[in-house]
This record gives C-alpha cells, structure tokens and sequence, in this order.
C-alpha cells in the first residue's frame, strides 16, 4: 500500500489510460499523496500539465477517455459522498470538514477548465465541455457549489451549446443538466434548450438535448414536437422520453391521440417499436393496467381508429391467454349487459374479436369464448338498435340529449362492425342477421349515421350481385314509399240518401204491416201471404241500409303506398343505393332495377335543394356511368355543368366522377365516332403536342376547365384536381408536359404549403412517374424549360417570385437521370434523356449568352448523365465550344470548361489545357479537337458518372469529414451493424488505439 500511496501524477496518467487499470485504487493512491503535500501549489499545476495532453485530441480514442474518466473521478473525490444515515451521524462533520480543506482542488480545475473554454482549438474546447459534463455529473445528489462558480459554468455552457462545432454543442448541453430550474419560468439553460430543439441543426445535439431536458409546462409541448423531427433517432428518443419522465395525465387528450395517431404510423419501423413497447406499457402502469381506463383517457368517439391501433399494439404484445380474461364484464351469453355498454368497452370488445379473428383458424377457439353465435347476437343487436332515440329538432337543441344520442350511436356503429367477427356459415345463424340488418334498414327512425354501414354489412353476407341488387332495392322501396293506412272520408250526401232510403222503407213497413193486419181481419188470407213476403224484403232491405250506414259512418282503413320525398328519406335511400353500386362488381351492368332507381331516385334527387341529397345523388350518379359506357356517354355533360355550378362540396364529387371515367373508358368517351381501341393510353411514345390524338374540342374543354382548377382559390378543389390530373398522367390517358409543369410548379407555390394532402399527392407522383418509362422522362424534359421561363418571368407579386428555381431544376434533373428507371435500358450507346435537355439548354444560351440564367443552365450541365452515343457527344461538344467563345462570364466559362473536359479522352483534354493553361478556352483547338471526339466516349462516359454520384453522396462526405476532423455529425449512435468477435475487436483496437504515453515521455526528455 506504501508503494501507491507514493504513486507520483506522471505514473498515475500513464496507468489511467489502461482500460484493465482500477481507477479507484488510483484516485485513491493519487489522492494519499495529494493529502500528505502542504504546498498543493506545483501538484495543481503538474496535474494540469498532464492533463493538457489529453485535451489537445479530439477524436474518442479510448486511452484520452480513461484520461478524461480518471480526471472526473480524482476531481470529484473530494466532495463527500453520500453515506448512511448512521455514518452521517457519527462522520458527518469530519467529513464536512475534510471535504472543506480539500475543496480548493475541485475549484482549481473548475477555474482551469473556464478559462480554456473559449480556446481557438475545437478539441480543446470539447473536452472542456466533457471534463466540465463528467464532473457535475459524477457529485453526488446532494451536492453543492459556490454561486460564483455556479454562475461561471453556467455562462460559459450558454456560450459553448453555440459553438461552430456539433460535438462540442452536445457536452456543453450535457452539462447543463444539472444546472436547470424547471420551476423558473425565465431559467436560461431551459430557454437555451428549447432553442435548439427548435433551431440546431444537427440532430445528435437535438437528440442530447432531449436526454437530459428537465420536463415542465414550457417544455413538454417542445418535446412532443419532437416526436415530428425529420431523423429518426430524434423522434425515437422523443418518444422514450414521454414514456420515462411524463405521466399520461399530464397530457391533455388531444396530445395523447395526436402522439399515438403519428408513432403508430411512423415510417421508422424502430419508432413504432417504441411506441408499442415503451409508450404504450408505461401509460397502461400508469393506470394499473386497466386498458379501459385508457381507453377513457383517449377520445375513443372521435378517434375510435386510432384507438383500434392502439388496442392491436397492445394485444400484440399480449400473452395469448390474457387476451380471453374477461374484461368487459361478459355474461353467460357471452354479451356485455346492454345497461352496462360503454364507448370504451364496445370498442374494446370489437377490436379484441377482430384481432383474434384476424389469426384465422388458430383464433377460433379463442373466438368462441368472446362472442355468442350468429343468431344470438342478431337478436341482441335488434333490441340495441330499436331503443336507439330518434331526435326531433326540439330535442336537437339540447345538448345533454344529443350528446347521449351521439354516444348511443357510436356504441351501435361498433356493435355493428362486430357482425363481421360472427361466424355466419350456419344457415339459421345468417338468416336472422340478415332479418336484422334488413328491417333495421327499413324502419325509419333508424339513424342517419348507421345506414351506411348497415347497407355495407348486409351486402358483405350476400355474396350474389343480383341478389344485392334485389334486396337493395326492395329495401328503398319500403323507405321511399312505406304501406300506410289511409282513412277514407265520409261522403254527406251518401249518407243522407241512404237515411232517406232506409226512412222510405221504414214507411213501407209500417204501411204493409197494418195492411197485413186488416187482411187477416177481414180473412183475405191469400193477399195476407203476399203482404208477408213483401214485408220480409222490406226488412232484408231495411238491414242492407242500416249495415251500409253503419260502415259509411266507421269506415275501414285503407292501406296504400305514399311515396316520401322528405330530404331525410332521400338521403337515406341514396346512402343505400351508393353503398350498393360501390359494392357492385364493376362487370356487372346496369339492368332493369338500377335503370328504375337511376329515373326515379338519382336523377330527380340531382335537382333537389337539399345540397347533402344532391351531393350522394351525383356520387351515385358517377358511380353508376362506371359501369355502362352508355350511361357514362349520356350524363358527362351534366356532370361537367355540376362540378363548375354548384357548392364546393358537390364540384369535387362530381369532379372525381369525371376524374374516374376518364381512367376508366378514356377521351374516346368523348367522341361517339372512336372505338374503344383507339385510346389515349395506346398513343405513339413519340414526341408529340398535348393531346395530339384526342377528340380536339371535348378533350381542350375539359383540360382548360382543370387548369383553370388548378389556380383556384378553393384549397379541396384544387388539390382534388391535382390529384386527378396527376392519376391521368400516371395511367396514361394524358400526355401532357404543359400539365406538368403546373403540377411542378403548383407543388413548389408557397400558396400550396399548408396543403399537406396535396404536396404529399405530387411528391409520391413525381417519383412514381418518371421511373416507369423513359416516355415519361421525356414529357418531363419537355416540361423543363416551360417551367424555368415561368419562374424567370414572374412578377414580383406573383408567390412564384418566392420559389428557388435551383431547387425546381435539380428535382427536373434527377427525375430525368437515366439511373432512376425501373427498367433502365441495357443499351448504353442509346441516346438518353439527358442528351435533349443539354441539347435545349445549350440552345437556349446560345440565344442569349448574356442573361442571367445561363449561369443556371451551365451548373445544371455538369449534373447531367450523359449516354455514350458519339453523334450526340460530337454535338454537343460543337454546341459548347460555340458556347465558350459567346459566353463571357467566368463561372461559366470554367463550367463549360469542365463539361468538355468531361466529354474529351485524358490525351485531347491535355492538349487542350496545355493549348491554353489558364486563358478561355481556344476556338480553333477545340474544333480540331471535336475531329476525333468519338475516342473519348467511354473515359468521358465514366468521368460523368463519377460527377453525378458526387451530388448525392455529399453529405456523408461532409459525415465522413467530419468525423476525422470537428464536423461532429458522427456522435456515435446505434446503427445496426454486424458485430465483429471479442478477438478481432481487441486487435483492431490495439493497432488503432492512441497512446499518450510516448507525448509525455517525449516532454520530460526535452524538459
């Protein structure tokens, strides 16, 4: 022990740099020797000596960081650490005493390390920040500092989290952590964090910022914001974050939907991981366990899709047989007792059978165990649905009402969706759902928002189109015009003749009686006889009369057909009816019964001055011409006029009916003359104009009235129209490169940049475009010029004054490269869309070399991919020496330089730079030169292909840098790689790894 505790500080340095070494022992011995010295004076600056050695290297090396470990543990080593309560008691002032004497050395280096802070040398200035990071980081919790050093490291980590250099960003950030006041509202370091999440560019810094931010109020909506960062490690740790420090109350429920909706669908596999197995399982401890309690914490009504995910996620991670645990309270029916239905268990109910449906075979068991057979459940459905409220517009008015409506609706919409769990192959089981869903159906006080979905889950159990047909359409018969008893009026005067009569014969009666009497008197017994008969029929007719008054005054309800044509009952026959075309087989035609369902429903509904009613009538109607050329033919035209007349809402329906029959049947659909092979999607590949072989007028009409769509102030409109042109494109039916470049154009407009749907829509069409063909490449050379004179004219007014036209000419450029083609051409001599543009770009300078975009086209030159065709090479070789003696600017004068040099063999391109070193380019040598251009065709093809790659591997050259030098982008993160053995890795660490050692020894000899 004697032998350490003389252990001198070089040794100790030396030693320290060894991984294997116990560096407790040498703080230990270090610090032996540090306690018997009375002038602490020479150690501090011999220590510092040593240190110095350390902080010159800026790369990790594994030496300089046992170094720099070492440093922090031997620094902090006098601050007293945390004990026992019961070593406290009786150590507490020794200790406190002790840690006050030896305190000034933790001062010192503190005050050593300031003071480098703002040294010139970016590794310096690093392992300031990483020595000042390990040392508050390694005090012990209850430690404390001086307020002037407090605020001295404070200030000098303000500075540095500024710093040119990502590294030393990330341990000045680090460093901080201890030095926050989350309960400050105005704490600098809090401020200073949440400025760069917001703005630092480098996302390793982002990323260590985010580690150690403490969470308040003012943060978390910053941190959230993250879960939105463009690198995926950022967006990771975002989530880890949430799940390790905020609990889930202190998120408001649009917060909790909003992350779940965005992790759940992240594009980054790993940032799903995340969400699904430390997100999720921490908010679920939160609440016990209790993923209906969960589920309330969410907004199961409006969200209830992403609540469905949500619940899949966690079923997922679930052992098999927690997922059948009665946790919604089933009963011996297997039912949830309708008193006890709620928003959350129903749709816990329903997504827990369809995730055990969804393992097919093996979930059937389980299956059985959650829900009842097909005709149970039919029934159950039935008496839900049937006590589900119908609001009148009084009752509407109130709130708690409706509100208890909405929610009984919501329950029935997932109760319904559960039919396609129910096991529907027993025929008696079928029948009585189909019972269900068909008088639900008919019955009119069903609600309006349950329709839809009723029509659809019927129509899935009957898998014959006329059959759907047939059923559909007897169902909107009953709604449209329900049996009704009618009562049939009492007619007045009837009735008053048939007193009159039945008085006559009363008369009579009396009359043949009393003649009867005097005959039976008088012995006249023959006419007595007759009298008797006539009174007989007197009477029989007396009955008749007083039976035909008694049912003329309770007459007999009628029961007869009313035909309804209330706005509520329109939408709801035309719900059904669009749900059944939708479902419909698009081979199956238009017969007898949607022909009477066209006449009387849909068309006359197109008119209607309810806009809900008109907008399904002309989804039907659209949806009907898909399946009959005929009909599409005969109702264009009042479709064109509803999509221009009408409200927003109506013009975009309509707008995709039109969108769709052009997909489906073509331009041809608008010329009666053109058969159905001479369409749009079997034009020449050649170069041709807009719509060349399109029915001129009908085709220019429609094309016009999109354009003018396309600059309209209507956000859905317009992007709705983009969309549509975009599919037109894509499926070949237009060729256009005029549309195009609007689509170009229209996508970079700053109008357009809230427009999420619509810059997605472009971004995915573009790319998808112009890989399928070369054809398609070639529209899009087409459209490169139209759109760069467009934004070179724009007025200063116009919001395409504000686009970069660098950035719309690189995206034109790389969706032309040869390279990007599903399937490119095995021909490499083949002249390649490339060699137009340069043609038309050097056509366009020599037009006029003097205007401000030739300095434009002749950058974009040297990105281009040039193929190896000598023709095209020796023209375009011509075109640039012409070039070269027009143009006079000396950027493009050395860009031209360049591109010839590329199009020219190593022996041509020496001649020519020999010919004239540093002046322009010599005319006459380079027309000599062009003689035997055809040489020169593979090396210059291989010359290009090293430029083109050099734009896209850019940035990891800078990463490359980088990390060699100070850039900081190489942070070391967890990239998947193929580890190597433990073996391999100790020799490869041992030829790499630095050794300060030699530095020292070089120092003390030259001392």
């Amino acid at each position: 022990m004697t032998s350490d505790n003389e252990i001198d500080i070089k040794e100790a340095f030396q030693r320290a740099q060894k991984g294997h070494n116990n560096k407790a022992k040498l703080v230990t011995s270090l610090k032996s020797r540090y306690n018997k010295l009375e002038d602490k004076t020479l150690f501090h600056e011999e220590f510092v000596h040593y240190l110095k050695y350390a902080m010159i290297v800026y790369k990790r090396e594994p030496a300089v960081e046992n170094v720099i470990e070492f440093v922090a543990r031997f620094a902090t080593s006098f601050q007293s650490s945390p004990r026992l309560e019961e070593d406290e008691l009786q150590e507490g002032e020794e200790e406190d005493e002790e840690a006050e004497d030896d305190h000034p050395f933790l001062s010192f280096i503190f005050n050593f390390l300031l003071e480098s802070h703002k040294a010139s040398s970016h590794a310096v200035r690093f392992r300031v920040c990483q020595l000042i990071n390990k040392l508050l980081g390694s005090m012990a919790e209850n430690a404390q500092i001086d307020d002037d050093l407090f605020d001295h490291i404070h200030q000098a980590m303000l500075v540095r989290v500024t710093d040119k250099f990502p590294n030393v960003r990330i341990q000045a950030s680090l460093a901080m952590t201890r030095l926050q006041q989350p309960k400050d509202p105005d704490c600098p370091t809090i401020n200073a964090y949440m400025l760069i999440l917001e703005n630092d560019s480098n996302a390793e810094v982002r990323r260590a910022v985010l580690s150690c931010i403490a969470m308040s109020p003012c943060t978390l909506p910053k941190v959230i914001k993250r879960t939105r960062d463009i690198k995926e490690n950022v967006r990771k740790l975002a989530y880890q974050v949430l799940a390790d420090k905020v609990h889930i109350k202190a998120l408001t429920i649009a917060q909790r939907v909003s992350l779940l909706q965005q992790g759940l669908h992240d594009t980054s596999e790993a940032v799903r991981d995340v969400v699904c197995t430390r997100l999720l399982p921490a908010w679920l401890l939160r609440v016990d366990g209790d993923i209906i309690e969960m589920l309330h914490r969410l907004d199961v009504e409006n969200c209830s899709q992403t609540a469905l995910e949500t619940l899949k996620a966690v079923f997922t991670n679930m052992p098999p047989e927690e997922l059948v645990q009665n946790r919604m309270r089933l009963d011996n029916r297997k039912l949830i007792p309708v008193d006890c239905l709620s928003c959350e268990n129903v749709l816990y109910w329903r997504a827990l059978c369809e995730f055990i449906k969804a393992k097919g075979d093996d979930g059937d068991e389980m299956l059985e165990q959650v829900l009842p057979d097909a005709a149970t459940y039919g029934d159950y459905l039935y008496g839900y649905l049937k006590a589900v409220p119908l609001l009148s517009e009084e009752q509407r008015a109130d709130f708690t009402q409706l509100e208890l409506v909405m929610t009984k609706e919501f329950i029935s919409q997932q109760l319904i969706h559960l039919i396609g769990c129910l096991d529907t192959n027993e025929e008696g089981g079928r029948k009585r759902v189909l019972a269900v869903l068909q008088e639900m159906l008919a019955l009119p006080h069903t609600p309006s928002s349950l329709v839809s979905l009723l029509t659809e889950k019927l129509l899935t159990l009957i898998p014959d189109d006329n059959r759907r047909i047939q059923t559909v359409a007897e169902i909107i018969s009953d709604v449209r015009e329900p049996i009704m008893e009618v009562n049939r009026p009492v007619d007045e005067k009837e009735n008053r003749r048939q007193q009159v009569q039945l008085a006559e014969v009363k008369v009579r009666i009396l009359e043949a009686k009393q003649t009867l009497e005097e005959c039976i008197a008088a012995e006249e017994f023959s006419r007595a006889a007759e009298l008797k008969d006539s009174i007989t029929e007197l009477e029989n007719r007396r009955n008749l009369i007083v039976q035909e008054i008694a049912e003329s005054c309770q007459p007999a309800d009628k029961e007869v057909r009313t035909e309804k044509n209330d706005p509520e009952t329109l939408l709801r026959c035309l719900t059904m009816c669009a749900e059944l075309l939708k479902q419909m087989s698009i081979k199956t035609r238009i017969g007898p019964t949607i022909s009477a369902l066209i006449s009387s429903l849909i068309l006359p509904s197109i008119a209607n001055a309810h806009p809900a009613v008109r907008n399904m009538a002309v989804a039907c109607l659209g949806t009907c011409t898909l399946h009959s050329k005929d009909l599409a033919k005969t109702h264009l035209v009042l479709l064109l006029q509803i999509s221009q007349l009408d409200e927003v809402k109506i013009r975009i329906t309509s707008l995709r009916a039109i969108i769709d029959l052009l997909l489906l049947f073509g331009f041809q659909l608008l010329s009666e003359a053109a058969g159905p092979e001479n369409g749009v999607s079997s034009q020449s590949p050649d170069r041709r104009e807009e719509n060349g072989d399109l029915p001129e007028d009908s085709a220019q009409t429609i094309l016009l009235m999109l354009s003018e769509f396309l600059d309209s102030e209507v956000s859905d409109l317009r992007t709705e129209t983009a969309e549509g042109l975009a599919k037109l494109m894509y499926a070949g039916r237009i060729t256009s490169s005029k549309i195009l470049s609007r689509l170009v154009l229209l996508w970079y407009n700053p109008v357009t940049e809230d427009d999420t749907r619509l810059r997605h829509c472009l971004g995915v069409f573009f790319q998808l475009y112009a890989r399928e063909s070369r054809v398609h490449q070639e529209v899009v050379e087409e459209s490169f010029l139209p759109s760069v004179w467009t934004l070179l004219n724009a007025p200063a007014t116009s919001p395409l004054a504000e686009v970069d036209i660098n950035n719309v000419v690189e995206l034109l450029v790389e969706l032309t490269r040869p390279s990007i083609l599903i399937k490119p051409s095995s021909n490499a001599e083949q002249v390649c869309v490339h060699d137009y543009l340069a043609v038309r770009m050097c056509g366009e300078m020599l037009k006029d070399p003097t205007a401000p975009e030739v300095r434009l086209y002749t950058k974009t030159l040297s990105n281009l991919e040039l193929s190896r065709d000598e023709t095209t090479r020796k023209d375009l070789q011509t075109l640039l020496l012409q070039l070269v003696q027009e143009v006079k600017d000396r950027v493009c004068l050395r860009a031209l330089e360049k591109m010839i040099s590329q199009l020219m063999d190593s022996k041509e391109h020496a001649e020519v730079l020999s010919a004239t070193a540093l002046q322009p380019l010599d005319v006459n040598a380079d027309e000599v030169a062009t003689d035997d251009v055809s040489k020169s065709a593979k090396r210059a093809k291989r010359g290009q292909r090293k430029v083109c790659p050099a734009k896209g591997s850019k940035k990891p050259g800078r990463r490359t840098e980088s990390s060699e030098e100070s850039d900081g982008e190489n942070v070391p993160e967890s990239v998947p790689v193929v580890r190597p053995s433990r073996r391999a890795k100790t020799a490869a660490l041992e030829k790499t790894k630095l050794d300060l050692n030699p530095l020292i020894n070089q120092e003390a000899n030259i001392s």
